[in-house]
């Protein structure tokens, strides 16, 4: 990993203060910070339904801060020893912001016990850009390795199992050198909520995924109906705990449907299809979502950061929506660590930041 010991800062320029990125706009006050995909469809609904919303807001887990967690973690995590002479690439004075743009990582948490943090089954970035009008979907493959702050080498999600969100979004941070601004966690309990609050997902699923989901349905418990869905390709409409298997799949003996690059594709794509359900969901079913779903969300947004999304809902509606996914294409190679096992390292870590860092910020980055 030598890419991480000794970034030239000359390939970045910081966003958030640079002259030549402060041209390409005229300044006009900051901008209202959006929330995450995942909040912003909690949160659309009009001022008919404010009592409703209100209501709803004060039913959210607020988190003030990202502070360090109380609860103690599930088990201790394989972990490489961080060298002597090693040095942090990011540092918190080098990470890219911009007011245009806000960070929401999307944690969606497997069920933990009481007093315990759970495992991080999936790590998107929701990314609201309102200088292209895009929101921009970044995953990250669970087992990167990456430098985890405090602890040394592991893969990245061992990072919210040892410290929670807060040592997630330090982690994404110091190796990929883009300032996370809030943070979202849907447990897997929640999430099925969700999804049967929607009323469902229709989504087009290929032959494979559906016997998938058959298969972890039937020997789960779930069905008494071995083939309770049609195997076969085209749109289908699953409940939560189907919409859930299909988010977590990865294929099995028999049943090749992919691997985790697949998975987290399946994942940005359920999001995407939630996104574009809820353009046509009427007001009265977004006040409804706001009043079942709140509950289910632990987030560090601020209420008027929630409040200032509900006046710009309907534009955020009409965003582009873009993916992507870190370690990108060409740029990582698995690797075999002695502690930490079978993982995916970055070959080239100054070029995986330029090239997050263009899809995150698109036009207001640029080279000195």
């Amino acid at each position: 990993m030598a890419g991480n010991r000794g970034r030239n800062n000359s390939e970045y320029v910081d966003i958030s203060s640079n002259t030549q990125v402060v041209k390409l706009y005229k300044k006009k006050g900051r901008v209202k910070r959006a929330v995450s995909l995942v909040l912003a469809i909690v949160f659309m609904i009009t001022g008919a339904g404010m009592i409703y919303y209100y209501n709803a807001l004060d039913s959210l887990v607020f988190e003030n801060e990202i502070t360090e967690p109380t609860g103690k973690t599930k088990e201790t995590e394989p972990i490489v020893e961080e060298p002597e002479d090693f040095n942090i690439a990011v540092t918190d004075s080098d990470l890219l912001s911009n007011s245009k743009v806000l960070n929401v990582m999307l944690f969606g948490e497997d069920n933990h016990s009481k007093g315990t943090t759970g495992r991080s089954d999936s790590m998107i970035m929701a990314s609201i850009d309102n200088n292209s009008k895009k929101i921009k979907l970044t995953s990250f493959q669970r087992d990167t390795y990456v430098y985890i702050p405090g602890h040394g080498y592991g893969k990245i999600n061992s990072s919210y199992s040892l410290g929670g969100a807060s040592l997630a979004i330090r982690t994404i941070e110091a190796n990929f050198g883009v300032k996370v601004d809030r943070y979202a966690v849907v447990d897997f309990t929640s999430f099925k909520k969700i999804i049967d609050v929607l009323g469902g997902l229709t989504i087009n699923l290929d032959h494979d995924e559906v016997a998938y989901i058959n298969w972890q349905m039937y020997i789960n418990h779930q069905t008494d109906e071995r083939y309770l869905l049609e195997e076969k390709d085209g749109k289908i409409t699953l409940t939560g705990q189907q919409a859930l298997w299909y988010a977590r799949d990865r294929g099995y003996d028999g049943v090749q449907s992919g691997d985790d690059w697949d998975r987290t594709s399946r994942q940005r794509k359920l999001l995407e299809t939630v996104f574009k359900d809820m353009r046509n969901a009427s007001i009265t079913q977004l006040i409804q979502i706001v009043a079942d779903v709140g509950p289910l969300v632990t987030t560090n947004l601020k209420k008027d950061e929630i409040t200032g999304l509900v006046t710009r809902s309907m534009t955020y509606m009409s965003y582009k929506v873009k993916q992507y996914t870190i370690p990108q294409d060409g740029l990582w190679s698995y690797y075999t660590d002695p502690v930490v096992g079978s993982c995916i390292q970055i070959n080239d870590m100054d070029k995986c930041r330029e090239k997050f860092a263009k899809f995150v910020f698109g036009d207001l980055i640029e080279s000195t």
